[in-house]
């Protein structure tokens, strides 16, 4: 099979397509012809200096969408044909950007037949993020404040429209240029962080989605409500924040997603209802991975990046 790999940590030039053993399914795994998976700002720091792992040569990717090829022992939710789509165990279970992967059965649900394998195949990681941390973290529900910052990025975008489903109020924190579309994903109000400090304009805030930690996370602890939550992305780096948050009677939690049948099923429900929609910055063929890492370095994109496996209608 046809698959991007690195031998070394560097840019993106490292990326290059190799031929690789199509993989077998074992016990309680599924292996899924990939039709389209996701780029995650997760692939990139991977790529440039590993992360979570320390072994090369390395085939990233996390999302998949695709069509099950073969079933290993034991499982029964799904049969070769079958469209499914899902995030691969993280951090250690990657591969999806390649013509074939494996995971376990229960990494994944049915790929919603409304939409196609390039929406579905954007959605896993940075879905199951955004709905861990508003949903299972936070517990959002109608009517509380839920303030999402960078609004118009990959989780951000999801986080929005999660949030809207659930009954919240949502304001949203993005560049003057992309107001409209966070605002046509539902945001009630948007703040351009470039022009005004979202910690003197907003208030009484019962949730947080910080995807960008530092000095954005110090200053969301004051605009929480008391008993509030503040979930962030990343690791704190304040050493006085957990003094801070107990002086000022709120939450601090840090997530990192998990694969999550249970989500992906709720993420299906969402879309199936018309809630939850991936918005498409741009979708590169899979030999041209370097391209979409580099476009996503840029840090300018809306929404998701994707690659395309095959030249089928996907």
């Amino acid at each position: 099979m046809r698959a991007i790999s690195q031998n070394t940590y560097g840019t993106p030039d490292v990326l290059e397509e190799v031929s690789l053993p199509r993989p077998v399914p074992g016990p309680s795994q599924i292996l899924v012809a990939v039709r389209a998976a996701g780029v995650n700002p997760t692939d990139w720091k991977h790529r440039e200096g590993g992360l979570f792992l320390d072994r090369l040569p390395l085939v990233l990717g996390w999302d998949v969408s695709g069509t099950v090829e073969a079933v290993g022992y034991g499982v029964t939710l799904f049969k070769p044909g079958d469209e499914v789509f899902g995030m691969l165990p993280y951090p250690y279970g990657l591969g999806s950007h390649a013509e074939y992967v494996t995971g376990p059965a229960r990494a994944f649900a049915h790929k919603p037949a409304g939409i196609d394998h390039i929406q579905a195949g954007a959605l896993p990681l940075a879905a199951l993020t955004a709905y861990q941390a508003l949903v299972d973290t936070a517990g959002v529900s109608a009517g509380q404040r839920v303030l999402v910052h960078a609004a118009a990025g990959g989780v951000g975008h999801l986080a929005v429209q999660i949030a809207k489903a659930r009954g919240a109020h949502v304001i949203g924190t993005a560049s003057g240029a992309k107001h409209d579309f966070v605002r046509s994903l539902g945001a009630d109000e948007v703040i351009d962080y470039r022009s005004v400090d979202f910690a003197e304009v907003v208030q009484d805030i019962d949730v947080v989605l910080d995807p960008m930690s530092g000095d954005t996370r110090a200053r969301s602890l004051g605009v929480l409500r008391p008993g509030g939550i503040l979930v962030s992305l990343l690791p704190g780096t304040d050493p006085d924040e957990a003094a801070r948050a107990a002086q000022l009677g709120v939450r601090v939690e840090t997530l990192l997603v998990e694969a999550d049948r249970a989500g992906m099923e709720a993420i299906a429900d969402l879309v199936e209802a018309g809630s939850l929609r991936a918005h498409i910055e741009a979708a590169f063929p899979l030999a041209e991975a370097a391209k979409a890492h580099a476009l996503g370095e840029t840090g300018r994109t809306t929404g998701k990046i994707v690659l395309v496996v095959g030249s089928q209608d996907v």
